[in-house]
Protein backbone atom coordinates (compact mmCIF):
# COMPACT_ATOMS: atom_id res chain seq x y z
CA UNK A 1 0.00 0.00 0.00
CA UNK A 2 1.32 3.48 -0.80
CA UNK A 3 2.32 6.05 1.77
CA UNK A 4 2.62 9.79 1.92
CA UNK A 5 4.91 11.65 4.29
CA UNK A 6 3.10 14.19 6.46
CA UNK A 7 5.21 16.94 8.03
CA UNK A 8 3.92 19.03 10.92
CA UNK A 9 5.64 22.40 10.59
CA UNK A 10 5.51 25.78 12.23
CA UNK A 11 4.04 28.29 9.78
CA UNK A 12 7.06 30.55 9.30
CA UNK A 13 9.56 31.35 6.56
CA UNK A 14 12.15 28.67 5.81
CA UNK A 15 10.29 25.55 6.96
CA UNK A 16 9.42 24.35 3.45
CA UNK A 17 12.94 25.26 2.34
CA UNK A 18 14.40 23.04 5.07
CA UNK A 19 12.20 20.09 4.11
CA UNK A 20 13.04 20.37 0.41
CA UNK A 21 16.75 20.83 1.22
CA UNK A 22 16.88 17.61 3.24
CA UNK A 23 15.02 15.62 0.60
CA UNK A 24 17.07 17.03 -2.28
CA UNK A 25 20.40 16.40 -0.56
CA UNK A 26 19.38 12.79 -0.03
CA UNK A 27 18.21 12.23 -3.61
CA UNK A 28 14.53 11.90 -2.66
CA UNK A 29 12.20 13.06 -5.43
CA UNK A 30 8.95 14.86 -4.60
CA UNK A 31 6.19 13.51 -6.87
CA UNK A 32 3.35 15.63 -5.40
CA UNK A 33 2.98 18.11 -2.54
CA UNK A 34 0.17 19.85 -0.69
CA UNK A 35 0.40 22.36 2.12
CA UNK A 36 -2.45 23.05 4.54
CA UNK A 37 -2.43 26.13 6.75
CA UNK A 38 -3.88 25.74 10.21
CA UNK A 39 -2.81 29.09 11.62
CA UNK A 40 0.47 28.95 13.51
CA UNK A 41 1.22 25.49 12.13
CA UNK A 42 0.69 23.69 8.87
CA UNK A 43 0.85 20.22 7.41
CA UNK A 44 3.00 19.48 4.38
CA UNK A 45 1.93 16.27 2.64
CA UNK A 46 4.43 14.72 0.27
CA UNK A 47 4.35 11.87 -2.20
CA UNK A 48 7.98 10.84 -2.44
CA UNK A 49 9.68 8.30 -4.69
CA UNK A 50 11.16 6.74 -1.53
CA UNK A 51 8.71 7.62 1.25
CA UNK A 52 10.19 5.54 4.09
CA UNK A 53 13.70 6.84 3.41
CA UNK A 54 12.48 10.42 3.03
CA UNK A 55 10.57 10.20 6.30
CA UNK A 56 13.64 8.83 8.06
CA UNK A 57 15.88 11.61 6.73
CA UNK A 58 13.38 14.23 7.88
CA UNK A 59 13.02 12.70 11.34
CA UNK A 60 16.80 12.40 11.72
CA UNK A 61 17.01 16.14 10.98
CA UNK A 62 14.58 16.86 13.81
CA UNK A 63 11.54 17.46 11.62
CA UNK A 64 8.22 16.09 12.89
CA UNK A 65 7.10 13.76 10.11
CA UNK A 66 5.20 10.50 9.79
CA UNK A 67 4.32 7.91 7.17
CA UNK A 68 0.60 7.79 6.43
CA UNK A 69 -1.10 4.96 4.52
CA UNK A 70 -3.13 6.18 1.54
CA UNK A 71 -5.34 4.86 -1.24
CA UNK A 72 -4.43 5.92 -4.78
CA UNK A 73 -6.51 5.27 -7.88
CA UNK A 74 -6.37 6.02 -11.58
CA UNK A 75 -9.27 8.02 -12.98
CA UNK A 76 -9.96 9.45 -16.41
CA UNK A 77 -8.98 13.09 -16.73
CA UNK A 78 -12.54 14.04 -17.72
CA UNK A 79 -15.43 15.83 -16.03
CA UNK A 80 -17.31 13.56 -13.63
CA UNK A 81 -14.61 10.92 -13.19
CA UNK A 82 -13.79 11.88 -9.63
CA UNK A 83 -17.50 12.07 -8.83
CA UNK A 84 -17.86 8.39 -9.75
CA UNK A 85 -15.26 7.44 -7.14
CA UNK A 86 -16.59 9.75 -4.43
CA UNK A 87 -20.15 8.54 -5.04
CA UNK A 88 -19.10 4.96 -4.42
CA UNK A 89 -17.24 5.90 -1.25
CA UNK A 90 -20.17 7.96 -0.02
CA UNK A 91 -22.62 5.12 -0.67
CA UNK A 92 -20.41 2.82 1.45
CA UNK A 93 -20.11 5.39 4.27
CA UNK A 94 -16.37 5.91 3.74
CA UNK A 95 -15.24 9.26 5.11
CA UNK A 96 -12.49 10.90 3.06
CA UNK A 97 -10.28 12.64 5.62
CA UNK A 98 -8.02 14.27 3.05
CA UNK A 99 -7.46 14.02 -0.68
CA UNK A 100 -5.57 15.47 -3.62
CA UNK A 101 -4.89 14.60 -7.21
CA UNK A 102 -2.68 15.21 -10.20
CA UNK A 103 -2.64 14.43 -13.90
CA UNK A 104 -0.25 12.03 -15.58
CA UNK A 105 1.95 13.76 -18.13
CA UNK A 106 1.03 12.99 -21.72
CA UNK A 107 -2.04 10.94 -20.81
CA UNK A 108 -5.75 11.54 -20.39
CA UNK A 109 -5.62 10.00 -16.94
CA UNK A 110 -5.18 11.34 -13.45
CA UNK A 111 -4.24 9.98 -10.05
CA UNK A 112 -6.38 10.65 -7.04
CA UNK A 113 -5.12 10.03 -3.51
CA UNK A 114 -7.45 9.46 -0.55
CA UNK A 115 -6.60 9.45 3.13
CA UNK A 116 -9.15 7.28 4.95
CA UNK A 117 -9.33 5.35 8.22
CA UNK A 118 -9.50 1.86 6.69
CA UNK A 119 -7.19 1.74 3.69
CA UNK A 120 -7.69 -1.97 2.93
CA UNK A 121 -11.49 -1.80 2.99
CA UNK A 122 -11.48 1.35 0.84
CA UNK A 123 -9.14 -0.24 -1.70
CA UNK A 124 -11.48 -3.25 -1.92
CA UNK A 125 -14.56 -1.04 -2.37
CA UNK A 126 -12.93 0.91 -5.19
CA UNK A 127 -11.41 -2.18 -6.83
CA UNK A 128 -14.77 -3.98 -6.76
CA UNK A 129 -16.27 -0.91 -8.45
CA UNK A 130 -13.77 -1.24 -11.31
CA UNK A 131 -11.17 1.35 -10.33
CA UNK A 132 -7.47 0.64 -10.77
CA UNK A 133 -5.70 0.77 -7.42
CA UNK A 134 -2.14 1.98 -7.70
CA UNK A 135 0.58 0.17 -5.77
CA UNK A 136 3.33 2.06 -4.01
CA UNK A 137 5.93 1.45 -6.74
CA UNK A 138 3.52 2.48 -9.50
CA UNK A 139 2.49 5.62 -7.66
CA UNK A 140 5.96 6.92 -6.97
CA UNK A 141 7.15 6.44 -10.56
CA UNK A 142 4.20 7.69 -12.62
Amino acid sequence: MPHQVSVFAENKPGKLNRVTEILGKNNINIRAITISDTGDYGIIKLLLDKPAEGNEYLQNAGIASTLVSIVAIIIDDTPGSLHKATSILSSKNVNVEDAYGFTIRGEDRAVFVFQVKDVHATEKILKDAGFTIISDNELYYL
